[in-house]
């Protein structure tokens, strides 16, 4: 079956045909290291996978390359900011970003690429743009010449009036006008760590040609498919098509997916308005990451998914029931073509999450069909949806730290034993135990600690 996709740059719906047959080249751009994440952010990680999981399930080989953005203006402002050498700033962001990934259960790309380990492949970029008479020194850096790109800004539907003359060595500015932009960043005297040799003056790169020359170097000239967040579109995968097609004079990429943003009270979700979450204040909410995970397989990915703390504890509701559902069913049982053929459908067709989920809610609710096939077919569709329903991997965790998922199997038990519903009781202790945790019945209420 054909997977079809929405394509940024044609602003259609077109169907995916890859380079090379069986195999899907995907860049991601991952996340600058210089804080932890929020949620807003995650939510277009959570597409990135189920992008990488939708092409899986249909028997694609995915080369996934994800790069960290360990050296920018953001980067080199917190560490002057923190008293903090750069690696040791960005090493720790990183960690706490890929936990993210881990509790959220993203799959970890085929490669992690961090931008300082790569410096040599961006001089190489650079020095061929200023080859070609693309891009020029200035007294600040090196900068591209939009001027000298033809058909710059396509993808974010620029017009030529909104192209301006000025450079800017800002890595991220402003969304009203194209400007010549800064490749690279000449060494200055405010002290930084960040500082590289290169044939054109010593400094360090600017963010959008990171991504250009690691994708390349990782995955060649053309990319099968390139994603990111709506708001990256300009300035950032403007110009990263900008100076690679001009380089290479091929393609950058075939396809182009961004998704949508996250707002809160119908703002969006940013750092710079201080309104945003992290998973840390949904786990203090008693709020699983899976949870949240479930939440947002319940709107499609291109749009805006407004963001309460009532609507993702329903959903966590929801996956408890789920889960509920799961653990009493027996196992043994097979697929049934009928469901994965309309699942497939739904997935393939621009990643039709909701419908997916509704889907998984109507087939539990078929009493024609075997509970045992109902399982295993649930268990096939969570390929996708990556809610660990199969009781996949174990949480490890101190008794101060039970994980907030966990405290949630253990309030709806402790729910059905009020209401003496001892099947869903047993049940819900079963799934508790396959997670890793030990629960024990109290006079009043329980307790709970790593098996």
């Amino acid at each position: 079956m054909d997977i079809k996709l929405y394509n940024t740059f044609s602003r259609t719906i077109e169907t995916f045909k890859p380079q090379k047959a069986g195999r899907v080249s995907m860049y991601q751009c991952g996340p600058t290291v210089y804080d932890t994440p929020h949620i807003g952010n995650y939510r277009t990680f959570v597409m990135d996978d189920l992008i990488r999981r939708v092409f899986e399930y249909n028997g694609y080989e995915v080369d996934q390359v994800m790069n960290v953005t360990d050296v920018d203006d953001k980067t080199i402002r917190r560490s002057r900011e923190e008293g903090t050498p750069l690696h040791e700033l960005t090493s720790r962001y990183e960690k706490l970003f890929v936990s993210g990934l881990e509790a959220l259960e993203i799959l970890p790309p085929k490669h992690l690429l961090r931008a300082t380990e790569n410096i040599g492949a961006m001089v190489e970029l650079i020095s061929d743009l200023l080859a070609k008479g693309a891009a020029y020194k200035a007294d600040d850096g090196v900068y591209m010449d939009i001027s000298k790109v033809a058909g710059y800004g396509q993808l974010a539907h620029i017009d030529s009036g909104r192209i301006s003359k000025e450079r800017i060595s800002n890595d991220e500015y402003d969304k009203e006008n194209a400007h010549d932009f800064a490749l690279w960043k000449f060494k200055t005297d405010e002290g930084s760590d960040a500082v590289w040799e290169a044939p054109f003056g010593a400094g360090r790169p600017g963010w959008h040609i990171e991504c250009s020359a690691m994708s390349m170097k990782a995955l060649g000239p053309t990319l099968d498919l390139h994603t990111g967040g709506m708001d990256l579109i300009f300035p950032h995968h403007t110009n990263e098509i900008a100076q690679s097609e001009t380089a290479t004079g091929k393609p950058f990429a075939n396809y182009w997916m961004h998704g949508g943003f996250m707002t809160i009270k119908e703002e969006k979700m940013a750092k710079s308005k201080n309104n945003f979450l992290k998973l840390e204040d949904l786990e203090s909410e008693r709020i699983s990451p899976l949870a949240f995970r479930y939440w947002l397989l319940t709107a499609h990915y291109r749009s805006p998914i407004d963001f309460t703390l009532e609507a993702v504890k329903s959903a966590q509701n929801a996956l408890i029931r789920l889960m509920s559902v799961i653990g009493i069913q027996p196992e043994g049982g097979k697929a049934i073509q009928a469901y994965k053929d309309r699942f497939l459908g739904f997935v393939n067709d621009d990643l039709n999450t909701p419908k997916a989920v509704a889907l998984t809610w109507e087939l539990l609710k078929d009493g024609s069909q075997p509970d045992a096939d109902k399982r295993a077919t649930i268990l096939d569709f969570d390929r996708v949806f990556g809610l660990r329903l199969a009781s996949g991997p174990r949480f490890h965790a101190s008794p101060a730290d039970i994980p907030a998922e966990i405290t949630a199997l253990a309030e709806a038990r402790e729910e059905a034993r009020r209401t003496k519903d001892w099947k869903k009781a047993d049940a819900l202790r079963s799934e508790i135990e396959s997670r890793g945790f030990r629960i024990s019945d109290k006079p009043k209420g329980y307790s709970l600690e790593p098996a």
